[in-house]
């Protein structure tokens, strides 16, 4: 009788086995941290200098808050993100419920003319933060449960809606900065969903009206102001056009090698108003030049790489989907922050990732890094 031989899929030849929770600890892309600490580094030295005039310790606090998003970034990493996934729409409503919740008097704390702050056990954080993280489950959940290789046009409304309720939640701070970050993510997961090229020229037309609309209501004087400055500094040289300006000057001076730290004249001599928040690269270019720009971009790109990589060999869908979502609204922060600085953005409240001082957004920044990890870690189980 002729023996029958078992054979053994290809697929399961190249499968790499489990080898349980230390051996798949170990082939995690750590690098995305390494170089999202690298990046922390620079944005505490960048820090120390830019507040070195300013009242109270701000190196010290955003040390801690580095420390603290290292903490919240292994946290991310313990819980399984499917696991998460199925409480995606609790989860959701959590964190619209923290934006609303800001928003009533007395509750909410005014900064910068935004109620955009809660006051938690001695510490101020930010629900739009949350939001981000919250939203980006919630919509890799729903976009992961759509069958077929294309969206349908129903569906990518239903994705705009999830985006669309903290949008308006946090423009009623009022932050329009904050509110823009959910467009990049909405985008970008949409994309990798799939998306047929006739949505994409529809988009592309409703955006234009949408545009004309949001600047006839949407927009407050001052915010108009700002978009006009931007296309016109000269319009107010020493009110709306006046940090722009000097950001340009800052960025300008740096040259190929920089002045050389703590010897800015921009940021030392306090021309550069929020120079350790939303107009650090101005400091960072100033102090360092072209050569201090060029190696933190290009950590940027490092880091952003290994992102990609991550979602490249993702377990499942789901995965591609939140590493995707979470990273293009941190790619956009990096890009419209450094377009802000070299004059070509309107100015708005978008700091930037790992260097600009400030505790929600550095948790948020460290909380990408947990979920990226989530991810990778558990591409090997349970498949």
């Amino acid at each position: 009788m002729r023996r029958q031989s078992r054979s053994i899929p290809i697929s399961g030849i190249f499968r790499r086995p489990d080898t349980g929770p230390i051996g798949r600890l170990s082939t995690a892309r750590w690098s995305v941290l390494l170089f999202a600490l690298a990046l922390s580094v620079i944005g505490l030295v960048t820090v120390r200098s830019a507040a070195a005039d300013l009242a109270g310790s701000y190196l010290s606090r955003q040390a801690v808050w580095v420390a603290l998003g290292l903490t919240l970034c292994f946290i991310m990493l313990v819980f399984d993100y499917q696991r998460l996934a199925s409480l995606a729409l609790p989860i959701y409503l959590g964190g619209l419920g923290l934006l609303v919740l800001v928003l009533i008097p007395g509750v909410g704390l005014v900064r910068g003319g935004a109620r955009s702050w809660l006051g938690m056990a001695g510490f101020q954080i930010q629900p739009s933060e949350v939001a981000k993280l919250t939203t980006a489950l919630f919509l890799a959940r729903f976009l992961a449960g759509v069958a077929g290789e294309r969206l349908r046009t129903r569906e990518i409304l239903q994705a705009a809606a999830i985006v669309a309720l903290p949008m308006l939640l946090i423009k009623q701070q009022p932050d329009l900065g904050s509110a823009a970050m959910f467009v990049p993510m909405w985008a970008g997961m949409v994309w990798v969903a799939g998306v047929r090229w006739q949505f994409l020229v529809g988009a592309f037309l409703l955006a234009l009206c949408a545009g004309g609309a949001i600047w006839t209501f949407g927009l407050q004087d001052y915010q108009q102001e700002r978009v006009l400055t931007y296309l016109s500094p000269e319009r107010d040289p020493h009110g709306a056009g006046y940090q722009a300006r000097q950001s340009k000057i800052a960025v300008g001076s740096g040259a190929l090698s920089g002045r050389g730290y703590e010897q800015g004249t921009q940021s030392q001599l306090r021309f550069l108003p929020a120079r350790h928040t939303d107009f650090i690269f101005a400091v960072l270019a100033e102090e360092w030049g072209f050569l201090g720009v060029f190696v933190t971009l290009f950590l940027y790109g490092l880091f952003f790489l290994n992102v990609t990589e991550v979602a490249g060999r993702a377990r499942d869908r789901l995965g591609i989907l939140l590493v995707v979502g979470v990273a293009s609204t941190l790619a956009f922060h990096v890009l419209y922050n450094t377009a802000m600085v070299i004059g070509r953005a309107p100015i708005t409240g978008i700091p930037l990732p790992f260097l600009s001082y400030g505790g929600s957004f550095t948790l948020f920044c460290f909380a990408v890094c947990g979920v990226v990890l989530n991810v990778d870690y558990r591409r090997y189980v349970n498949r």
